[in-house]
């Protein structure tokens, strides 16, 4: 026979034990950019992306254009 529990019952713990009012500090976006920015140069140089941005940017100038 499964024993029973009796007497006071435990009360289950938060999952968020944070206190909701303590908000933690948010980064500033310049360094955000500052993180990213060489990660995107890397990217461009890497696969080609300003030729890619070019033609692009060269497909819209007509569309505009007429």
């Amino acid at each position: 026979m499964a024993s029973q529990q009796t007497g006071a019952t435990r009360g289950r713990r938060p999952a968020f034990t944070q206190s909701q009012s303590a908000e933690q500090p948010t980064r500033h976006p310049a360094v955000a950019l500052a993180m990213a920015l060489p990660c995107a140069v890397v990217l461009v140089l890497l696969f080609g992306g300003w030729e890619q941005m070019a033609s692009q940017v060269e497909a819209l100038a007509d569309l505009i254009g007429g």
